[in-house]
């Protein structure tokens, strides 16, 4: 199969790194990525550390990045049986662009703030 050629001046709607981005790079993912970093968890103890998350999205997300080679799933043989998940030598990559992604949101939040209120002051004027 040839990948059609992409760059990052224009995202094709038929460009495969632009699903790919899509699907790695939603809020869910990077937080799962980021809960999973420090050991593999279980499907509950992932939920628990993503307050706000359904159970439909967390699976959606997880069979997403497992199909992207992002995490792993293993089943336990424990009785009741039990899945556990973990980032894979390739998820592992992500981890610092994730980190300086979240730096530089910490960073730069007070002047977003900033843009924001001058944003709704100048839409609220025009009310």
């Amino acid at each position: 199969m040839m990948m059609k050629e992409c760059s990052i001046e224009k995202f094709s709607a038929d460009c495969p790194s632009r699903l790919l981005f899509d699907q790695i790079a939603d809020k869910w993912s990077m937080m799962i990525l980021a809960v999973l970093a420090k050991e593999p968890l279980r499907f509950n103890a992932i939920k628990r550390g993503l307050e706000g998350i359904t159970q439909k999205a967390l699976t959606q997300t997880l069979r997403k990045l497992e199909r992207n080679g992002i995490i792993a799933r293993h089943v336990i043989a424990t009785s009741p049986v039990a899945v556990e998940y973990e980032i894979t030598p390739l998820g592992r990559t992500l981890i610092e662009p994730f980190k300086a992604l979240y730096a530089w949101t910490n960073d730069k939040m007070p002047e977003v703030e900033a843009a924001r209120a001058a944003f709704d002051a100048r839409m609220g004027e025009k009310v």
